[in-house]
């Protein structure tokens, strides 16, 4: 049997968030679950006091449908400490060292300027970053 696993951001503002990790993950909106046509309808039914609806999450997938559902949801308190779980962003891990670092570091410079902070270099291998609330992140190369 297969396991599908979804991965859950806490978060101070779900949309700044969602629009950051669309933009690093290649992610798309999820689409409401049926028979919903919003996600205004689905919410409607869990009976939520009044104004925990208003944009209180955002709900990715991989348009591809390989990648696990990232749901970020908005909650009142701060980041405290570091992430126990994070995401690596992996790139492509063909050619040689140089080449892969390369694509690491482009990468990374992307990220940073969608919003992400590069927080520290482990040359030729990974680079931590942070999303625009502070989650960190690495990014890295995939195995060939």
């Amino acid at each position: 049997m297969a396991v599908h696993i979804d991965l859950t951001l806490d978060c101070a503002d779900a949309q700044l968030l969602a629009a950051f990790w669309k933009t690093a993950l290649g992610y798309i909106d999820e689409p409401p679950p049926a028979p919903f046509t919003t996600r205004e309808e689905w919410l409607a039914q869990f009976d939520l006091p009044e104004g925990d609806t208003e944009h209180g999450g955002a709900w990715l997938c991989d348009p591809a449908g390989v990648g696990p559902r990232l749901s970020i949801l908005t909650v009142p308190e701060p980041k405290t400490a570091k992430n126990r779980l994070h995401i690596d962003v992996r790139v492509p891990g063909h050619g040689s060292p140089d080449e892969r670092w390369g694509r690491i570091k482009a990468e990374s410079e992307r990220l940073a300027g969608a919003g992400g902070r590069i927080l520290e270099e482990f040359d030729g291998h990974h680079v931590v970053m942070a999303d625009p609330e502070g989650n960190e992140f690495c990014v890295a190369s995939a195995k060939s």
